[in-house]
């Protein structure tokens, strides 16, 4: 007969500072995120978690309080816990081909719902980003984007108020905003992109539905057209667990060392 043993990662400890509960929690929304228990399938019972933990009821339920409390499964009594949780909505990082296509893809999957739009004195981080001059005006937009019900990106664009003007708010709704910039006449040719761990503040933790400390996947972006011009900057706060980025990398060998590289 074969023992299932529960690995060392998938234990609970009593002598962390951490909330037996909390440490729960995590280990079961990691096996949810990682597809161990699958969007549909069904999760071990409470008493099959305190036999594998040996923890609590009292703890096991409180774990599966705060799974249901963020949408990743559902509760039903006589029908156990059903795990809700899909697919995070998926980024290929490559060229600028590759990143027009997956912004449409994301307009597909999700929808928007617009915080702001106005025109206002660009903020001395947006005259950096799109090389304006002193006093210069933007469009500024704020939108968040949804799957489901679920929020997943917090989004702030400024965009010089030229190209701004020729587009209304409900086509921003609508539409991709790289696509109504090209729409213009704006021909795009490169983007450079930073990404960065960040923690949920009180902004993008009511936007994003997370608590203020949450950590965040920071995105910040200034795009060029074909004259090397800037014509966009924005920024994007991603909730990780809703969304990933990928990139498709290729080996190349040189004299000195072998390393992998973007593929273009």
């Amino acid at each position: 007969m074969v023992q299932k043993t529960i690995s060392f990662k998938d234990r609970v400890d009593d002598s962390l500072p951490t909330p037996l509960y909390h440490q729960l929690y995590v280990l079961l929304r990691e096996k949810i995120f990682s597809g161990t228990y699958a969007d549909g399938s069904l999760i071990p019972t409470e008493k099959e978690l305190e036999k594998m933990f040996g923890v609590s009821r009292i703890t096991v339920k409180r774990a599966l309080d705060e799974l249901a409390g963020e949408g990743l499964v559902s509760r039903q009594r006589g029908r156990g816990t059903t795990v809700t949780f899909d697919t995070p909505v998926s980024h290929s990082s490559g060229n600028m081909d590759g990143l027009m296509e997956d912004m449409q893809n994301i307009a597909k999957e999700t929808t928007v719902t617009i915080v702001e739009f106005d025109y206002i004195k660009a903020t001395p981080q947006a005259v950096d980003a799109l090389d304006l001059g002193p006093g210069a005006i933007v469009q500024k937009a704020v939108r968040i984007r949804h799957k489901g019900k679920t929020p997943f990106s917090y989004v702030v664009t400024y965009v010089p108020e030229e190209t701004g003007r020729t587009f209304q708010y409900d086509e921003l709704e609508a539409q991709p905003l790289l696509a109504l910039i090209e729409r213009s006449g704006v021909v795009i040719s490169r983007a450079r992109q930073t990404i960065t761990a960040t923690l949920a503040d009180s902004s993008t933790g009511a936007a994003l539905q997370v608590n203020i400390g949450s950590p965040l996947l920071k995105v910040t972006r200034i795009v060029y057209d074909s004259t090397d011009r800037p014509v966009e900057y924005i920024t994007i706060w991603y909730r990780p667990d809703h969304y990933q980025l990928n990139l498709d990398l290729s080996r190349v060998r040189g004299e000195q060392a072998n390393f992998w590289s973007a593929r273009q």
